[in-house]
């Protein structure tokens, strides 16, 4: 096995634009590239462009009927309506956008496949992570659901049990619906609640179908205003016990940025240094459980020049084996490309100044009155003892 990462990157995976004035502005992908550059991280990994997802991989997990529906919609963006969830106000139609969003599905389903076979240890795609596509629905920004198509890919390659860990703030409701019925497959999302945010599923009650799959899906709801401390308690009162038990062949992890305190469609107050504290995590639970296979995704994030790209930077040097220090100051060049590119100032540094993050572990204990420790009792006590595990 190869060990050095692979980086997923195709320049056209831009093209995935909805349009002046949407909040998943492409600038974000070529901002964090660049930051990437900035730091000598692509040196430090292979940089692959994959191939376009093609109509039989998509058919992995989308519709015949909707994937024919977004073609249409790509060729002639008027034509969109509303039906599959095409040309709302989320998803409006674009020209390319089958392309464009193929294209981004063929750089997950290409690291998924890359780290099955032992090309490389870990792949990044920050391009990836649309987890709201449903198979025969776009939905929150979402067309082709990439993070879908990769498991699809390593459950078609032999892979018998694949994990995937969702911290964007909105809840992986796509992904949960394609393998609600596949006990291969373990789901889990810490989000914020579906009371306060969309899409509003993602209760802890959600597990996975009846006796097929009961237990394969697990839901931490977390409740709006959750911090630092909070959030990376939760991830740790989760997460580690469920892939202890599941032992996962592969860790598929999703990194929405969107949990951030400056983010402006959700209502989280994490910063830069505990998204990256959750990153480092994740890399040590592939180790630990995964034997080191891991395919990282990006996902939401609408603070498009303050914390995604710093946010994915950081996510891509953990993978390369050259983690980024939080300390470290931005090169000066890319703030001038920043500010070239949008007239707005770029950050200095590459922490909030929360660097170590503090957390208090589950195991010493924990306050019912406490609402983070409510929903994260919720999610234990809905899988826990279904995986036999002790809530």
């Amino acid at each position: 096995m190869s060990g050095r990462a692979q980086l997923m990157w195709d320049e056209a995976v831009t093209g995935y634009d909805f349009g002046p004035g949407h909040p998943m502005d492409p600038v974000r992908l070529a901002l964090t590239r660049s930051l990437v550059g900035a730091f000598g991280l692509d040196q430090e990994l292979d940089v692959v462009a994959a191939k376009r997802a093609g109509d039989s991989t998509l058919r992995l997990v989308h519709r015949e009927d909707y994937v024919d529906a977004v073609k249409a919609a790509s060729a002639d963006p008027e034509s969109a309506l509303g039906e599959y969830g095409l040309g709302t106000e989320d998803d409006p139609a674009f020209a390319g956008m089958h392309e464009a969003s193929a294209l981004i599905a063929g750089q997950s389903v290409g690291a998924a496949e890359a780290v099955w076979r032992g090309e490389a240890l870990h792949a990044v795609n920050f391009a990836g992570g649309l987890h709201h596509a449903m198979p025969g629905a776009a939905s929150g920004f979402c067309v082709y659901n990439d993070a879908a198509l990769a498991i699809a890919r390593l459950l078609e390659l032999g892979a018998e049990r694949v994990a995937y860990v969702d911290v964007d703030v909105h809840h992986g409701d796509g992904v949960q619906a394609a393998f609600w019925e596949d006990p291969r497959v373990l789901t889990v999302s810490l989000h914020e609640h579906p009371r306060t945010l969309f899409p509003g599923t993602g209760w802890p009650e959600e597990t996975g179908a009846g006796s097929v799959a009961e237990g394969s899906a697990v839901n931490v709801a977390l409740p709006a205003g959750t911090g630092d401390a909070g959030w990376v308690r939760a991830f740790h009162a989760v997460v580690p016990e469920l892939l202890a038990e599941f032992r996962p062949q592969v860790l598929v992890t999703q990194h929405g940025a969107d949990t951030h305190f400056e983010d402006p469609l959700a209502h989280l107050a994490v910063s830069l240094d505990a998204q990256r504290a959750v990153q480092v995590a994740c890399h040590e639970l592939a180790h630990e459980y995964a034997e080191g296979r891991w395919v990282a995704l990006g996902g939401g994030g609408y603070a498009v020049v303050d914390v995604v790209p710093r946010s994915w930077a950081h996510l891509v040097g953990i993978a390369a084996g050259r983690p980024v220090e939080p300390t470290a100051m931005i090169p000066e060049s890319w703030r001038q490309e920043v500010y070239a590119r949008t007239r707005q100032l770029g950050p200095g540094r590459m922490t909030d100044g929360r660097w170590p993050v503090g957390w208090k572990g589950w195991e010493s204990g924990y306050d019912p009155a406490d609402r983070l420790d409510q929903a994260v009792l919720a999610a234990r006590r809905a899988v826990f003892p279904l995986r036999g595990l002790l809530a």
